[in-house]
């Protein structure tokens, strides 16, 4: 993904009514451009509805939002969604189908419809039964270093302590716990050039690529089943270049990988494993980013998963739950909206899912936890 550039706001701020509807909120929100890079407007927007909500300490880093509640619960969540979006497709602004319920658009899955659930939480659940963290933050979608989540970790790590997190990314609205974690390595073969006319006298780096190829279709995934979910590896050549010219045999060749690891590999045993799966190639490494596990034998875990319907599948790709899972607090994918129509011109999201995830999170927050006879099924 490249990033689009900064462009300064113009015009008055926006309005966003945080006592309307969730649907009319994601159309609202989704009729504010916000391409990466270009969120001041919308951050202003959250920025000014919540600050005044007097039950809400807000704090904002550059185009990112982070609202709690101070109730001294004995227990604190965070519910996480990105502002931002891919550049526009003909698909701005929003359209609504009233025949089929669904709410077409740039941002409609992924994700402003989360972000509409969580700002009408922030606006009406004044006294939940956990203290809560909403955020809303800038530059998912685009170079780790201007990632939002990643800033507030990384300058006010306070602001993300929690026993529990729910980060809103399109789920079809059911859960899908912790995430894979990813690796990228090139790995690349040498010979040497010559005329291709009298290719004898080199040494074809391309075809001494064949060896590589062959061990990554010899590969067999691994599926570890991690709090009862079972997980899916993959090792895939996701790039291939080499060659001088047409009449050159070529001295290079250089096959991009993608490792798709499951929640229990850490960051050093996943760089290990393929370093030791191409030995004897010369391997760079990339990039890299840890997975996450599922924490769904936390309390607050347990009790999400019972408000939401119990329905839990593995993540398969890699999220920002990566991220609370690196301060250590436990994170699932919980949101409106098909991952599958993310990106697409023809984005979009069923206005019912929108609405259910409302609900479940609404009676989530405000349902105490279960007493000692209840957990014991008494």
């Amino acid at each position: 993904m490249t990033s689009s550039g900064s462009r300064t706001a113009t015009g008055p701020t926006p309005v966003l009514d945080l006592d309307t509807d969730v649907v009319t909120l994601t159309r609202q929100l989704c009729d504010i451009e916000s391409v990466s890079r270009d969120e001041q407007r919308i951050a202003d927007a959250v920025e000014t509805a919540l600050t005044a909500l007097p039950h809400l300490s807000v704090t904002r880093l550059g185009h990112t939002v982070v609202a709690r509640t101070e109730l001294g619960r004995g227990e604190r969540v965070v519910i996480a969604g990105h502002l931002d979006t891919v550049p526009v497709n003909g698909n701005f602004p929003s359209r609504m189908d009233e025949e089929t319920g669904i709410l077409h658009g740039l941002g409609t899955c992924d994700m402003k419809g989360g972000d509409a659930v969580i700002l009408r939480l922030a606006a009406t659940v004044p006294e939940p039964v956990r203290d809560v963290t909403y955020v809303l933050y800038e530059a998912e979608e685009i170079e780790e270093e201007f990632n939002g989540l990643k800033r507030v970790a990384e300058e006010r790590p306070d602001l993300l302590e929690a026993d529990f997190a729910i980060l809103m990314e399109p789920s079809n609205a059911g859960v899908e716990a912790g995430c894979q974690g990813t690796l990228r390595v090139e790995v690349r073969t040498t010979g040497e050039r010559a005329h291709s006319a009298r290719s004898w006298k080199g040494v074809n780096a391309i075809h001494g690529a064949a060896d590589v190829l062959a061990r990554l279709n010899a590969y067999e995934a691994r599926r570890p089943v991690i709090d009862g979910l079972e997980y899916h590896e993959g090792l895939n050549a996701v790039a291939i270049r080499g060659g001088v010219a047409g009449n050159v045999v070529p001295d290079e060749c250089v096959v991009e990988v993608n490792y798709r690891f499951a929640p229990d590999v850490s960051t050093v045993e996943a760089e290990a494993f393929v370093r030791d799966f191409f030995e004897g190639y010369d391997v760079t490494l990339t990039d890299l980013g840890a997975a996450a596990m599922p924490g769904l034998d936390r309390p607050a875990a347990q009790q999400f998963l019972e408000a939401v319907g119990g329905r839990v599948a593995p993540k398969f790709g890699w999220t920002d739950v990566a991220r609370f899972t690196a301060l250590g607090v436990p994170a699932v994918n919980y949101g409106p909206g098909d991952p599958l129509f993310a990106h697409k011109a023809d984005e979009h999201v069923p206005v019912a899912e929108i609405e259910h995830c409302e609900r479940a999170l609404r009676a989530w927050l405000t349902a105490g936890p279960a007493g000692p006879a209840e957990r014991a099924g008494a």
